[in-house]
């Protein structure tokens, strides 16, 4: 099995190779990652969202975490492995001129690709930021929601995840995230494909296991929000199994599963008595990271 700074850069690897793509390429397969009609599409049509800008779509995802995020006028969202900015626009239409919607990925095609389709909207409150979702590029107690959509099963450490996303919250702030989970254990070549892990499967765990870690966060109101199965064909797995062991995995009852997760940080006021945003105070946001704004002629 690749240790950690290698199975980061196999995935910084393959998602620059998906950035330069297009989302028929990538819509084709397992997170983008296989060659085309090799994996079946976990992704969700976000083609209904308020938003909803196509040049960002690239067809990756395994849920529609915004759809369910609870986006408010004003709000400052974050949206983590934020790709070309799919997420991050429809975020913006929900939290309108006011708001401020920070895209964070540590693939610099990526970034690219996001901040010149900012530019070619004319968003001057999106900006999206090169770093890891694990150690954010954003102060304490800066965002009111976070979403992120089929990344933290690439993330090695998904513990210090859920600690940075406590830490970036505001109390009383919340996060939306979909993500591929597991009940029953997948085949040991399946967990060492380098292939499967970009590919969002390799690196699930088990579903009671990522509850529990949001707990152990120290979050509250836990919901899961909506669940689906993911099925991979036969052909693909035959790619890293044998047919004894695909049979044995098949009779075994392992599910793989896409699930969209919410849970509030503790403290602030109510829900009900969110009346009013607070004005966004953009010096919170401020970090020692190099910010590039539509139009700045930076990037």
């Amino acid at each position: 099995m690749m240790n950690a700074e290698a199975m980061k850069t196999n995935v910084r690897e393959k998602y620059a190779e998906i950035a330069l793509q297009s989302k028929e390429n990538n819509a084709c397969s397992c997170c983008g990652v296989g060659t085309a009609g090799t994996y079946t599409i976990m992704s969700e049509s976000y083609t209904t969202l308020n938003g909803y800008h196509a040049d960002a779509d690239l067809g990756l995802g395994c849920g529609l975490p915004t759809e369910f995020a609870d986006i408010r006028q004003g709000d400052t969202v974050i949206d983590l492995g934020s790709g070309a900015g799919n997420d991050a626009f429809v975020a913006r239409a929900e939290t309108g001129p006011e708001g401020k919607v920070i895209g964070i990925d540590f693939t610099p095609e990526m970034i690219r690709r996001a901040r010149l389709n900012a530019d070619k909207l004319g968003f001057n409150n999106v900006e999206f930021r090169q770093g890891d979702i694990d150690d954010m590029p954003v102060n304490d107690n800066s965002a009111d929601v976070i979403v992120s959509n089929c990344v933290l099963n690439l993330v090695p450490d998904k513990r210090k995840v859920f600690a940075e996303i406590s830490r970036v919250l505001r109390p009383g702030g919340h996060f939306s995230i979909s993500d591929i989970v597991l009940s029953g254990e997948l085949p040991d070549t399946l967990r060492q494909s380098a292939e499967m892990y970009a590919g969002c499967v390799s690196g699930a765990i088990q579903m009671d296991e990522y509850l529990n870690l949001i707990t152990e966060a120290g979050f509250q109101h836990i919901t899961v929000q909506k669940q689906k199965p993911i099925l991979i064909p036969d052909e693909i797995l035959l790619e890293h199994l044998s047919e004894t062991e695909l049979k044995s995995f098949l009779d075994s009852g392992t599910g793989i599963f896409s699930i969209t997760v919410y849970a509030e940080k503790a403290g602030g006021a109510p829900k009900a008595e969110k009346k009013e945003k607070r004005k966004l105070n953009l010096s919170e946001l401020q970090v020692a990271v190099s910010c590039c704004e539509p139009g700045s002629g930076c990037c």
